[in-house]
């Protein structure tokens, strides 16, 4: 699974995405390392944060563009900018 690497990419702390996720970071860590499954609304809104797709996040694809963008990038642009300025 490819969610620390795009966290990481995007310059992002388990903090920082828990908060955006509503959980806690430690919940958050135990995906990254996969003690737990990452649910599908969890990782629907990953792939909507970092401008890709499950399938990306998943491995299924090297493809890292989603396949129809249901947000509009600036507005993924905004949200990651709020969390770099936490």
């Amino acid at each position: 699974m490819r969610i620390r690497q795009m966290r990481r990419m995007h310059d992002l702390t388990q903090a920082q995405i828990a908060k955006y996720l509503n959980m806690n970071q430690n919940s958050y860590s135990h995906y990254e390392t996969g003690e737990n499954r990452v649910p599908v609304d969890v990782l629907i809104k990953l792939a909507d944060l970092y401008g890709t797709s499950v399938d990306y996040l998943l491995e299924r694809t090297d493809e890292t563009k989603p396949y129809s963008q249901r947000k509009p990038e600036q507005e993924e642009n905004k949200i990651l900018k709020m969390l770099l300025a936490e």
